[in-house]
């Protein structure tokens, strides 16, 4: 053939996830609607996949309480990551910080902490003391380290956010939802897994006080190994929690709960209804060669082409042999070809639906072919139509 034009339909059989179904497929496809829960908005969200299993005014911008301090420890480990700060840096505890109302590490004025210490303070103690002392390690003031939160929610698209401090006190422009609740925890647990043991942490002592972790799940769920817990009068009651089954991961978020108990309950309802009637299944990895296509004026005739990431989707328990892969390469392909270029897609369908939709890459790079061999193919090209 003078040219490679694939575009084909094959099932995705996965043998070893139909022995974690002990129904029929069609029992298994039968779906309930997602359980009552009593919060003002809420969310579960496959971590790996990003698909959202349940929501409720998942957009609505709501007070985030001590949810803020999410976003908190994720700059704190972004700048981590990045070099520009330590976990032995010592902070000095300014009068600001020290003074800061609601809940506590018990920090004092003067005294220079360590920054892991804050962190923990952070994330196990909720301390706003600790959220200003850091947000000044930082950027110099709250104020400043507000307007990098704010940068950071841009990159991560949380779409309705407006921080105005590091801590969570009440403010009328200080908003936040329950979905950008959930993308900025699946931003903590996949760019910043080093750090996230700390969120499992039941208890820390600073100063000889010990403090528990208000997330009551830690204790009620083994799966369960984060994140954080949120209250204010404004807020109600707010939990992200995370919990990994299986090798499955989901988030969950409830924002405005009745109380401490309501909002470890609901949150464990969203989680259950998660892991009992979904799966998320490996489909292809990062680099590897789905197919080959034709290459003109190249040095080499053939092109592997794959993905650039993994590939994984969540579906509905049971279905997997319902899935189809549909791929479309483009019809001319011509050197130099650069890894990485686009050159189609792979769509992913449920019965016939589409649920995901990604870009077939080069996986290598072909440089252009000599000038005979250029002449010649582009005169073949252009007799069979596909130029002009």
């Amino acid at each position: 053939m003078w040219i490679h034009m694939f575009k084909a339909k094959f099932r995705l059989i996965f043998l070893m996830f139909l022995s974690l179904c002990a129904v029929s497929v069609q029992a298994a496809s039968l779906i309930p609607a997602a359980p009552q829960i009593a919060a003002r908005a809420y969310v579960v969200m496959d971590a790996d996949t990003g698909k959202v299993i349940a929501a409720k005014n998942e957009d609505t911008a709501f007070p985030p309480a001590s949810l803020t301090k999410l976003m908190t420890s994720y700059v704190l480990a972004y700048e981590l990551g990045k070099g520009n700060i330590s976990k032995q840096d010592l902070v000095l505890v300014s009068e600001k910080a020290w003074r800061t109302p609601g809940s506590r590490m018990f920090i004092r004025e003067g005294t220079q902490v360590r920054l892991e210490d804050l962190m923990k303070g952070i994330v196990i103690q909720s301390g706003n003391d600790a959220s200003v002392a850091v947000a000044e390690h930082i950027a110099g003031s709250e104020r400043a380290f507000a307007d990098l939160m704010n940068q950071h929610a841009d990159l991560l698209g949380m779409k309705t956010s407006n921080f105005l401090n590091a801590t969570g006190l009440p403010n009328d422009a200080h908003v936040s939802s329950a979905m950008d609740m959930a993308q900025l925890a699946r931003a903590i647990i996949q760019s910043y897994p080093q750090h996230y043991g700390v969120y499992s942490e039941k208890y820390f002592t600073y100063n000889k006080i010990r403090q528990p972790n208000r997330n009551k799940l830690l204790w009620r769920d083994k799966t369960v190994d984060g994140l954080k817990t949120g209250h204010t009068d404004a807020a109600g009651y707010c939990l992200v929690a995370s919990a990994k089954r299986e090798g499955m991961r989901l988030i969950s978020v409830v924002m405005g709960t009745r109380s401490e108990e309501a909002r470890a309950q609901e949150s464990q309802k969203l989680l259950s209804y998660g892991f009992r009637y979904y799966r998320t299944h490996q489909l292809y990895n990062a680099n590897e060669a789905l197919n080959s296509a034709t290459v003109w004026s190249g040095v080499q005739d053939q092109l592997k082409v794959g993905l650039s990431d993994p590939l994984a989707v969540t579906i509905p328990r049971g279905q997997v042999d319902q899935l189809e892969a549909v791929m479309d390469i483009d019809k001319v392909i011509k050197a130099p070809v650069v890894k990485g270029e686009v050159y189609g897609n792979v769509n992913i369908l449920l019965n016939g639906e589409l649920v995901r939709e990604v870009p077939l890459v080069a996986l290598e790079d072909i440089p252009e072919a000599g000038l005979l061999k250029r002449i010649w193919h582009a005169i073949m090209l252009f007799f069979v139509g596909l130029i002009g």
